[in-house]
């Protein structure tokens, strides 16, 4: 069963452009799972500081698998500094 994510970051207004940069670059590691079956990244229109991420896992355990993941664990030692705040998971269920 597909697992959905949508995360919600927000940066230092100082931090932004750094964060951004990171953030991309967990994007195109992520991609490359083999069970990453989704994995967007949105930057909020009004509020510049704001990134979300909408993700589709394969299974419980691909997601398990990513974060687990190196390079994940690095992007969240290397962003806490550039965080306004703790970032906020929701798990969701797609109903339609």
């Amino acid at each position: 069963m597909p697992i959905n994510l949508t995360v919600i970051l927000k940066s230092k207004p100082e931090s932004k452009d750094t964060l951004k940069s990171l953030l991309l670059d967990l994007v195109q590691n992520s991609t490359k799972e083999a069970a990453c079956l989704q994995y967007d990244l949105h930057q909020n229109m009004e509020e510049s500081t704001i990134f979300i991420f909408h993700e589709v896992w394969e299974n419980e355990a691909g997601l398990k698998l990513h974060n687990e993941q190196s390079y994940l664990i690095s992007f969240f030692e290397n962003a806490k500094p550039l965080l306004q705040e703790v970032p906020v998971i929701h798990r969701t269920e797609k109903l339609a």
